[in-house]
């Protein structure tokens, strides 16, 4: 199961360099008095392969991450075959 964990990061992550590396947009913030005026802006632009290549990654990876989480918690409820009671046969 941890090479799966690891996989699904590295596809989320590598889908995440590839969209924000070749993106082209812009970011602001700007902060005001009362806390309702403050807004933050983020743009993002990327065309091409790296659009396509880094949504499918992500989407690998998030999926991925999800698949692991879900074995992880049905794992935690699985009984292991050494605590199941047995008799003693002579």
């Amino acid at each position: 199961m941890k090479p799966l964990v690891i996989v699904s990061v590295l596809c989320f992550a590598a889908g995440l360099v590839l969209i924000f590396t070749f993106c082209t947009g812009s970011t602001g913030l700007s902060v005001a008095f009362p806390v309702s005026g403050s807004s933050i802006h983020l743009d993002i632009t990327t065309k091409g392969l790296p659009a396509l290549g880094g949504a499918a990654l992500t989407l690998a990876g998030a999926a991925l991450l999800v698949f692991t989480w879900v074995v992880a918690i049905v794992s935690l409820f699985r009984r292991s075959p050494s605590a199941l009671p047995h008799e003693d046969l002579p």
